[in-house]
């Protein structure tokens, strides 16, 4: 397996060998931004596990950039047997897609932005609603390849209280962090694989009716520590938490 330094590229089609073409958005960053030369070296990986390290035969920059590669290595790489989904409360300005940001680098497995009922954001249908999914999934996707992740994570369509409450009934474990709870991470029992569902509320809290709903439907509330956490910041940090409370970081 190559150097973790690498770095990474997506694309849909990863031959497992001989020689491929990187165009495209992706080719025009590894000829403009990181300047790769030919006789360098990179990873493609497609997103969903496969990765090959290539070694750069050609270069052709400008507006058609495209990079001709010579595929070394190739390997899949399995998702873990203990996934994370992210619900995420919708949070204003930026801080959504820095939490998906973080929660990517922190190893989340798929990510569902949730209408909470204190969310300032509001993702209405249509276009505007289609605009902010799509930064939260650009950004899932260039965090995946900062952090040399085989696997990008899926975002889904936004969901409603209820239907996050569906999803609590389907996994191994729901998780909702929550300040006021005296029961901390580190005292629960963890699977060791399937699902577990990490509830983030939005920056005023999750409500009595949803932390009700929540828990009736079979999560458990819990803190992660004695601080108050950004919801920007909270899945990253409970994502390290479980990394080393389970096997998923072995």
């Amino acid at each position: 397996m190559p150097e973790t330094t690498l770095p990474v590229f997506l694309t849909a089609a990863l031959p497992g060998s001989g020689r491929t073409t990187l165009d495209g958005e992706e080719a025009r960053h590894a000829a403009t931004v990181r300047r790769l030369r030919v006789g360098e070296r990179l990873v493609l990986s497609d997103g969903e596990g496969g990765m090959a390290r290539c070694v750069v035969e050609a270069v052709q920059a400008g507006r058609d950039a495209a990079l001709t590669l010579a595929i070394e290595e190739h390997w899949i790489e399995e998702p873990p047997a203990l996934r994370v989904i992210v619900a995420q409360a919708l949070a204003k300005g930026d801080r959504g897609e820095l939490a998906v940001e973080l929660a990517t680098e922190a190893g989340a497995d798929a990510i569902v932005p949730w209408r909470a009922a204190r969310s300032v954001a509001r993702w209405e249908e249509g276009t505007r609603g289609d605009k902010a999914l799509t930064r939260w999934r650009t950004t899932a996707r260039a965090a995946a390849k900062q952090a040399r992740r085989a696997h990008v994570p899926e975002v889904a369509e936004p969901v409603t209280t209820r239907e996050l409450a569906e999803l609590a009934q389907t996994v191994s474990r729901a998780l909702v962090l929550e300040s006021g709870i005296t029961t901390r991470l580190t005292e629960i029992e963890l699977p060791a694989q399937g699902d577990i569902l990490l509830v983030v509320g939005p920056e005023g809290g999750i409500t009595d009716e949803e932390l009700n709903t929540l828990t009736d439907a079979g999560a458990t509330a819990i803190r992660l520590g004695p601080t108050v956490l950004r919801t920007s910041t909270a899945a990253a940090v409970a994502l390290g938490a479980l990394g080393v409370l389970t096997d998923r970081w072995k």
